[in-house]
């Protein structure tokens, strides 16, 4: 069976993989699309599972708030490279997957793989596809909820610090800020009554 350029592209388009891993997978799958999706997943799982003992130390640190500013979320979606990092792709599922966990309130990082990232996969197996598309050891290596009565996120710019603060009474938004900017600053173990900022 002939396979189109232009069945190549929409397949490139639906999973990001590469032109040449798209292409053999579709004659794999004789250009049935969800066969060749299910190709695409198999390769990314045998990828993920030769750079399981890599280490993931680059990536992006997300803190997010809720609408209501009651709830907060911080995740940090961990690859091999700095360049793979301030991929747009990267950055894009990583914000995807910093708002399911604030949405979810996930407790740590295993309950956030669990839940589900859309088209029928869980975070968890969203991460081993991407490992298989960018070639790279993708892992959510934190998540960490915080409830208040006011909570504030700081994400410095390039999201490789980032800090989030709860208060227990609303109208002090630019105390919030200033402690969660120190925070990211100084990197504080902790404070207690005694402690001046």
């Amino acid at each position: 069976m002939a396979i189109t350029a232009s069945e190549v592209n929409k397949l490139r388009q639906m999973t990001g993989a590469g032109m040449m891993d798209c292409k053999n997978a579709l004659t794999e799958a004789n250009g049935d699309f969800d066969a060749a999706i299910d190709v695409l997943r198999k390769k990314g799982q045998k990828v993920a599972a030769k750079r399981a003992d890599r280490d993931a130390a680059e990536g992006l640190v997300l803190a997010k708030t809720s609408a209501d500013a009651k709830k907060g979320m911080l995740v940090s979606v961990n690859c091999e490279t700095d360049f793979v990092a301030k991929n747009a792709d990267f950055s894009a599922m990583a914000e995807t997957i910093a708002e399911i966990a604030l949405k979810n309130m996930a407790a740590d990082a295993d309950a956030l793989k669990a839940l589900p990232f859309g088209n029928g996969l869980t975070v968890a197996e969203k991460l081993t596809e991407q490992t298989g598309v960018i070639g790279e050891k993708i892992d959510v290596n934190y998540c960490q909820p915080l409830e208040a009565e006011y909570v504030y996120a700081y994400n410095h710019p390039g999201n490789r610090v980032v800090s989030l603060v709860g208060l227990n009474k609303v109208g002090y938004e630019s105390v919030a800020k200033d402690v969660a900017m120190q925070v990211a600053v100084m990197g504080p173990i902790a404070l207690d009554k005694s402690s001046t900022l």
